[in-house]
């Protein structure tokens, strides 16, 4: 599936969004490339796997370019063994709010200790609602970008 991706990031501020959220799924990735302008990421999302591939983000770094197919699980786990160092592993919390959904991602591992959050928009300038358990947006901040994390984790900043 190809589309322009649009998305804001934020810092999660409590564990607030663990009373609201309507599923969590345990999630295993690897990047096979991290250079910003072709990053390509492996994925296995509870039993399913998924090979991504994102551009260079806008200069908001609200939007890329994204394309994702479904791959099997053994196929993901494969794959993971042939990425670069930095495997990330992470919760994520799916948590609606307003009209939104939010995906809340709690890393595990040399990430430990840092929640992001993540909302999906139709376009750039979209209104939704913050729910109070958000805090500081990050969107565009490359530290906090998946790739990144997996060269330069959290625990070492």
């Amino acid at each position: 599936m190809e589309h322009l991706e649009i998305e804001r990031k934020f810092l999660v501020r409590s564990d607030g969004f663990k009373q609201k959220f309507t599923s969590q799924t345990r999630i295993v990735q690897g990047f096979l490339n991290t250079d910003p302008d072709r990053t390509v990421r492996v994925r296995i999302k509870g039993d399913k796997g998924f090979l991504t591939v994102k551009g260079a983000s806008n200069a908001s770094g609200t939007t890329r370019f994204e394309w994702e197919t479904e791959i099997t699980a053994s196929e993901a786990a494969n794959l993971i063994d042939l990425c670069e160092a930095g495997i990330l592993e992470k919760i994520r919390f799916e948590v609606p709010f307003g009209n939104h959904l939010y995906e809340v991602d709690e890393f595990l591992g040399e990430n430990k200790g840092l929640v992001l959050a993540e909302i999906e928009l139709n376009h750039e300038d979209e209104r939704f609602e913050k729910p109070d358990w958000l805090g500081e947006e990050v969107t565009g901040q490359v530290q906090y970008y998946n790739s990144q994390l997996s060269k330069k984790p959290f625990k070492q900043w």
